[in-house]
């Protein structure tokens, strides 16, 4: 079953749409910089996380 204007089904389990209100953010520092930043995810000890310019440096091209 899909609704007009979600990302995808509304099934358990399915894909959200982007009007779910405000995104539960996590501070975290910048493995690259040092900066202290906000993320909207919780890092995962071990891999690297950055702030917004320097991910803009890292992001992989999209053609």
């Amino acid at each position: 079953m899909r609704q007009e204007g979600n990302r995808g089904p509304r099934r358990e389990g399915g894909f959200k749409s982007f009007d779910s209100g405000p995104r539960e953010m996590h501070k975290a520092v910048c493995s690259e910089c040092g900066q202290e930043c906000e993320v909207p995810f919780k890092p995962t000890e071990g891999k690297p996380v950055y702030c917004r310019s320097c991910y803009a440096k890292h992001k992989p091209q999209r053609y």
